[in-house]
């Protein structure tokens, strides 16, 4: 333990003689994080909320052919454009987020108490045509229901025979899950955080020592290949951990300052406590993987080459998740990232956390840096580490 802290205390002095490396990851992350955060959620909010209530403006086609409609639609905050001259090419080049075709046989139907045809035209891979082509569809419906019921009403019928069974909705959506929903992408900065937060210290003092051919006299010293890679690591460590710190409190404090979305986001010192629990494994893992990969690197540049690679792997249980949503299971507190993803959100929406998810959660986190440690050091056992060439 003395060589341990004696290797983690020589790297941490080498660290703060680079004031440029320190100021970097002290104060760029932890300052970037909440803008990033706050701002992204902002324009996610101004965009929902402008869509949502401003005019919607709707070229139609045919408009002539609906005059009743077209009136009521009006009246619905609906500004009705002229059609383009191409409905099709002015979807597909974007110019238009969605159009309205009357059909001309619409009057004929209309007027013999048939069923008439108006048709939404629009893309819908295209996300931001989404809020507009659904407040348009919610009119309609509500539109035709109305008009549905008067018919009924004029023939001494009740609008009720239409509907035998009336589905209700009793939302248990609470305002932090909701929340939950604008901060998805924040475990997943979290994750990457956490994870490559040591990443400068871990290169330096492995590949960056080698290359300086300086790891050699470190090598020679009596400590134990163990001590020496425990020290290294658990100085890339503490440093992630005091990164991961200042962001979480630059991001509540950012929140409380914020208005508006800001102040919805505010996380209590309670879930940061747990956010960081959470994320204590992660970094041990980033920092032994790193420490792995870097001992069997000759140059900095070389070590740095598997960044880019490193960086995608925090992401893939959000894809994943994007594309095939899934119900949390037991196994999934095993997988690295994934359990991450699946905890923090579950810290965000303010929902409990089950012992036994605790229990997995740590019991293969724990597993997999102690692999990863071992790994490490059968790499700086060999020889050929104190050889830059």
């Amino acid at each position: 333990m003395n060589a341990l802290w004696t290797v983690t205390a020589k790297e941490m002095t080498d660290l703060f003689r680079d004031r440029r490396t320190v100021m970097v990851a002290f104060l760029m992350g932890p300052l970037l994080m909440p803008f990033l955060v706050l701002g992204i959620s902002k324009l996610a909010m101004n965009r929902v909320t402008s869509q949502l209530e401003k005019p919607l403006e709707v070229p139609v086609v045919g408009a002539q052919n609906a005059p009743n409609l077209i009136a009521w639609l009006e009246g619905q905050n609906i500004v009705v454009m002229p059609p383009p001259a191409d409905p099709d090419a002015a979807i597909r080049d974007q110019s238009q987020d969605l159009i309205l075709s009357i059909e001309k046989d619409y009057g004929e139907h209309w007027r013999g108490s048939q069923t008439a045809t108006v048709q939404i035209i629009h893309d819908s891979s295209r996300d931001d045509a989404r809020i507009p082509v659904q407040r348009l569809q919610n009119l309609l419906d509500n539109y035709s229901q109305t008009v549905g019921s008067l018919r009924l009403v004029a023939r001494g019928v009740s609008p009720g025979v239409m509907q035998a069974v009336r589905v209700g909705h009793r939302d248990l959506a609470t305002p932090q899950s909701r929340i939950g929903q604008i901060l998805a992408f924040l475990p997943y900065m979290l994750i990457l955080t956490g994870f490559l937060g040591g990443m400068a210290v871990v290169v330096d003092v492995t590949a960056g020592e080698r290359e300086r051919q300086s790891l050699e006299p470190l090598l020679a010293t009596p400590a134990s290949r163990g001590a020496i890679v425990s020290g290294k690591m658990t100085a890339a460590a503490l440093l992630s951990l005091v990164v991961l710190v200042l962001t979480l409190l630059a991001l509540k404090l950012g929140a409380q300052f914020a208005p508006g979305i800001g102040r919805m986001m505010d996380i209590g010192f309670m879930a940061i406590a747990k956010m960081m629990l959470i994320l204590v494994p992660i970094v041990f893992i980033g920092t032994s993987l790193l420490t792995f990969i870097s001992a069997g690197a000759k140059s900095v540049k070389e070590a740095q080459g598997y960044m880019s690679l490193l960086m995608m792997l925090p992401i893939l249980p959000t894809i994943v998740l994007l594309v095939s949503p899934v119900k949390n299971q037991l196994w999934m507190f095993a997988v690295p990232f994934l359990a991450q993803n699946q905890m923090l959100l579950k810290v965000i929406r303010g929902e409990l956390i089950a012992a036994n998810e605790w229990l997995v959660y740590f019991a293969a986190g724990l597993g997999i840096v102690v692999v990863t440690w071992l790994a490490s050091i059968v790499r700086y056992n060999k020889e050929r580490l104190a050889v830059s060439t």
